[in-house]
């Protein structure tokens, strides 16, 4: 079957708005999680066209590679290191406008100059992050947050039926 995503011209709150119910509709019946997370992660690449999009889930006491879009990219990030480690501990969004000033980094990509990170948290457990990173500083905003939160919010109302 072939999906197409409609990509509209606007702000980047009215590209949120629009790409909303394009990922209920690619989610709609869907239940393997991999393929739900990799259409997120294509889809938002898509629209946006950051460096990278991805999701890091949590697998044997670290996080670990899942579906994305971009260059290669780190296959495990130990808990407490880097934004996604920060991410994943303090169980809140963490916005960067510069990874050269946050403390602990991993560089897992040396064009990478912003980054957001979204905790999916199900059963007050971290069940993945969603990881973005921009290769422009201070690329991300309120906005991002705001309409990332809410795929996020997807994610987790959906997560128990995702096998």
């Amino acid at each position: 079957m072939a999906e197409d995503l409609v990509i509209i011209e606007g702000t980047r709150a009215e590209k949120y708005a629009s790409l909303y119910p394009q990922i209920q509709s690619l989610l709609a019946g869907e239940t393997d999680k991999y393929a739900n997370l990799a259409n997120i992660a294509a889809a938002v690449h898509e629209v946006f066209g950051f460096f990278w999009v991805g999701f890091y889930l949590t697998k044997e006491n670290q996080l670990v590679l899942g579906p994305f879009q971009g260059p290669v990219a780190c296959t495990r990030i130990p808990f407490h290191k880097g934004v996604c480690g920060h991410a994943y501990t303090t169980k809140e969004t963490v916005l960067v406008p510069d990874v050269e000033a946050f403390p602990g980094h991993i560089a897992c990509a040396s064009a990478s100059k912003s980054e957001i990170v979204l905790p999916a948290i199900v059963n007050g457990e971290v069940v993945l992050v969603f990881d973005l990173d921009s290769d422009q500083l201070a690329d991300f905003s309120e906005v991002d947050q705001q309409g990332l939160e809410k795929i996020i919010r997807l994610i987790e109302e959906s997560w128990t039926s995702w096998v």
